[in-house]
């Protein structure tokens, strides 16, 4: 940024470097186990308890919150599989999505700002889950796109190396990652 100060003496400032995100597992406190596959499109589906805390795996502002289970087998529609589901932006640009939750956590609303580790909701089987015996987070890392665009959320890269490298305490970002992605898909 260049400032004029007085008699025409500029002073130019320079934004601070950014430090590195800070990740953190989406699943705290309990055992969770993830296949390195999924089926028809990138995500993981992270198997844990009923209940288990489904948390922001970064800093960043609430996108979209669904607390109303609307699926239906008869119907099976795609934009209500996920069951109750939040999908934040994290501060590093990349949307974090989870679902198949039995609970939002009150205060949890499109705009809400959330910290790495804040709760977000609690595993269960809404959804398209309702049917399968073991409660998991469906998780899913992708680009930004509008709210409501559930075909994206739902992930857009393969999430398991950064998953590993969260659970490790590490942080491996997403980030080059999904700007490839969104490239490869002309957005």
């Amino acid at each position: 940024m260049l400032l004029t100060i007085g008699t025409g003496l500029l002073l130019i400032l320079c934004a601070p470097a950014r430090a590195e995100f800070s990740y953190v597992y989406p699943v705290s406190g309990c055992k969770t186990t993830f296949p390195w596959y999924h089926h028809d499109y990138p995500a993981a589906d992270i198997k844990a308890r009923m209940g288990c805390a489904f948390v922001a795996p970064i800093g960043g502002l609430v996108q979209d919150v669904n607390r109303k289970d609307r699926w239906s087998g008869k119907t099976n529609l795609g934009q209500d599989r996920g069951g109750l589901s939040v999908s934040i932006i994290g501060d590093d640009g990349v949307r974090y999505y989870g679902s198949h939750l039995s609970k939002v956590e009150v205060g949890i609303e499109p705009g809400v700002r959330v910290e790495a580790g804040q709760k977000l909701g609690e595993i269960g089987r809404t959804g398209s889950a309702r049917g399968i015996p073991r409660p998991h987070l469906h998780f899913g890392i992708s680009y930004q796109t509008q709210p409501g665009d559930w075909e994206i959320r739902r992930g857009a890269i393969k999430p398991w190396k950064y998953l590993e490298s969260w659970k490790k305490g590490e942080n491996l970002s997403p980030v080059k990652e999904v700007a490839n992605a969104k490239k490869r898909a002309g957005k």
